[in-house]
């Protein structure tokens, strides 16, 4: 293949533009607020999961206190009854008397359990309130701190893709003075080594860096100066320059 020397130099150019691309995709790729906000949306999504939980269990317990509590206003509202009955003096049978005094003992006995359940049961409640609200805490500081981290990670790739924009920019400027088939070979090998071109300089491939041997280079010095030359051990394309050693 041929090509006028200095369209070969422009590849230099467009190795280095090119090089400033992709390391701007691995910065894309790699910041580390996307490794944060992972974690921290798996944090959230857990915390939010033992809210719920911890919700559901503080929900049961209100229901039960008050399922209790009505239990202990009904046991209360009997035994009241039973004994403004035995206060009125409208029983008179002693076997009747010592039945009624007797019920009222159950119930009195039976609204102090209940009142011990209510009791055990708000104890248990105002710790799964509790629970709950440490929770939603951490979960609202964890989704915060996520928050955060999206913004920062927003405002690092606006700042990337504008720079890659305006080296995108300037490539397109630079292949405008690549000649259609050396462009294609290059982006061949671009894709196949990750650089197309590199500088020989001072006797050795930049590419490679391997030192070239007296042979090559004297070869290379016989080369026509349009001629596209390839490294032999890493095959990118050799661009000779004043440095190069020739």
């Amino acid at each position: 293949m041929k090509a006028a020397p200095e369209a070969q130099k422009r590849l230099l150019d467009l190795a280095e533009l090119d090089s400033v691309v992709d390391r701007l995709a691995h910065r894309r790729r790699t910041l580390p607020e996307l490794a944060e906000i992972d974690e921290l949306s798996k944090r959230y999504a857990k915390l939010a999961t033992n809210v719920i939980e911890s919700e559901t269990e503080a929900g049961d317990l209100a229901r039960e206190q008050t399922k209790a509590e009505s239990d202990v206003d009904a046991v209360r509202t009997r035994a009241d009854r039973d004994q403004k009955r035995l206060d009125s003096g409208a029983v008179t049978s002693a076997r009747d008397l010592s039945s009624l005094q007797s019920e009222i003992n159950s119930l009195q006995k039976r609204q102090g359990d209940l009142e011990e359940i209510v009791l055990e049961i708000m104890e248990r409640r105002e710790a799964a309130d509790t629970k709950v609200g440490d929770l939603r805490r951490q979960r609202d500081e964890v989704g915060a701190a996520r928050s955060a981290a999206e913004d920062r990670r927003d405002a690092a790739l606006v700042e990337i893709d504008k720079e890659a924009g305006e080296t995108q920019g300037r490539r397109s400027a630079v292949v405008g003075d690549v000649p259609a088939d050396l462009l294609a070979l290059y982006d061949k090998l671009r894709a196949q080594y990750g650089v197309g071109a590199a500088m020989l300089w001072g006797g050795r491939c930049q590419g490679c860096k391997v030192a070239l041997s007296i042979a090559e280079m004297n070869r290379i010095k016989a080369a026509p100066h349009d001629e596209v030359l390839r490294c032999d051990e890493c095959r990118r394309i050799l661009v000779r320059t004043p440095e190069s050693g020739l």
